[in-house]
């Protein structure tokens, strides 16, 4: 796996535990503003851009986003995740995990898998998965080289149809999340496109990265056009003036209509993954919408 293309958006900069007590309430301004309800769901985040200090300090770093009002979170597998910094949670019994995330006051119904590792040991994962108390199995990508035809990238839709059958018949929803990579286009179609119809929509559910706002693609416009297709989504806002990633609330996201349409789409899940300094403000603006 190529851990540097892991995030094109969202940046690689970590700050320490105490960061986010530095971090301040600023007001409200353009488009979260003028959100006219709470979300219904749990607002979660995604462990991948803190995950320095989630394994140096698992217990305390989960407490401390509980803390900062982050009521779920979205684990990657540390099997499937060992060159990315995640082998010291190798070893941690899924039962332990589920007890230490539970104990924070949080929930954990999704988590990332690898391409290989569910096609190369999808019984494991998925008796793994049951004892973590998982609801719903994400493939983080393909990860096909950039030299990928579309014929490879559909091929590749079917091995997930057919693993998607297998989670199913578990009692999990398998799911598909972006990176800028899908949103790409070979002979003039769209990837992400081609491969919404390819998967079956009821063994493969969409995880949408709304970060790729910053190359023109908007979350809600998929979530209207394929009502009932997408399981969760990542949360992150973009700037277009200074050209960079923003706290949630704070970019050219229009979350009302993010919302309205993701009720649509089918959303279940909603988790923030941002840099560690982006959490709380992220967090406090979506509590306020």
């Amino acid at each position: 796996m190529n851990t540097l293309n892991r995030r094109q958006f969202i940046g690689k900069s970590m700050l320490g535990l105490g960061s986010a007590a530095l971090l301040s309430h600023l007001p409200l301004t353009g488009h979260a503003a003028i959100v006219s309800s709470h979300p219904k769901h749990p607002v979660g985040f995604q462990v991948y851009t803190i995950r320095e200090m989630l394994v140096k300090d698992f217990p305390g770093t989960l407490k401390m986003m509980a803390k900062l009002g982050y009521q779920g979170v979205e684990m990657c597998s540390p099997p499937g995740y060992i060159t990315s910094g995640f082998e010291p949670l190798v070893k941690m019994k899924p039962e332990v995990m589920r007890k230490i995330i539970t104990d924070a006051g949080l929930t954990c119904e999704s988590s990332h898998f690898t391409f290989g590792e569910l096609k190369d040991n999808l019984a494991e994962r998925i008796e793994y998965s049951k004892k973590l108390g998982l609801k719903q199995m994400i493939c983080s990508s393909f990860w096909l080289p950039k030299e990928a035809t579309m014929t490879d990238w559909l091929k590749a839709c079917d091995q997930l149809n057919e693993i998607g059958l297998k989670t199913k018949k578990a009692g999990i929803q398998l799911g598909f999340h972006n990176h800028h990579m899908e949103f790409e286009k070979i002979d003039g179609e769209l990837i992400y496109d081609a491969l919404l119809k390819q998967f079956d929509p009821e063994l493969i559910k969409m995880q949408f990265q709304v970060a790729v706002i910053s190359i023109g693609y908007k979350a809600s416009d998929y979530f209207l056009k394929y009502p009932g297709r997408f399981i969760s989504a990542h949360l992150a806002d973009w700037s277009s003036v200074e050209n960079k990633q923003v706290s949630v609330g704070k970019g050219i996201v229009d979350w009302g209509e993010f919302y309205n349409a993701a009720e649509i789409g089918g959303v279940k899940n909603f988790f923030v993954e941002m840099d560690m300094d982006k959490f709380q403000e992220s967090v406090e603006n979506i509590r306020a919408m």
